[in-house]
């Protein structure tokens, strides 16, 4: 069974509620992913390239009727210290978070949270003029 068809064989909120057993191939990548070393028992993500699919509107509904690949932009650290994943569909353009599994890639993680820092919004050589400027 592969999860565009979980919501047609399963009443709605399934997946809220029971563990996801199920591999997948990812659609972005290829990697065949397993629920096992995610450290959760709901998988949702690849954890090579880190893409979803999108088939929630709320987490584990499968009511979406979009189906897009939902590729990771960002991340951000919950008020309890957990990383998590944001990702945008790249049809809808629908934004969702999601837990980072524990054996989820950790240069991708890292290359991620990094891309603001080595693309910043402002040209770093005049970094000191700006500074000057706040005082």
């Amino acid at each position: 069974m592969n999860r565009e068809n979980k919501r047609k064989q399963f009443e709605k909120g399934y997946y809220q509620n029971h563990p996801c057993e199920e591999s997948f191939t990812c659609k972005n990548c290829g990697w065949l992913v397993t629920p096992d070393g995610a450290g959760s028992s709901h998988r949702n993500h690849c954890p090579n390239c880190l893409c979803s699919l999108h088939l929630d509107l709320e987490p584990g509904d499968r009511a979406s009727d979009c189906g897009g690949l939902m590729e990771p932009v960002a991340v951000w650290v919950r008020g309890s210290g957990e990383w998590a994943l944001i990702h945008r569909c790249r049809r809808c353009g629908a934004f969702r978070s999601n837990r980072v599994a524990a054996d989820d890639n950790p240069v991708k993680l890292i290359s991620i949270a990094m891309k603001p820092i080595g693309n910043p919004p402002f040209p770093v050589e005049r970094m000191e003029e700006i500074i000057q400027k706040l005082k």
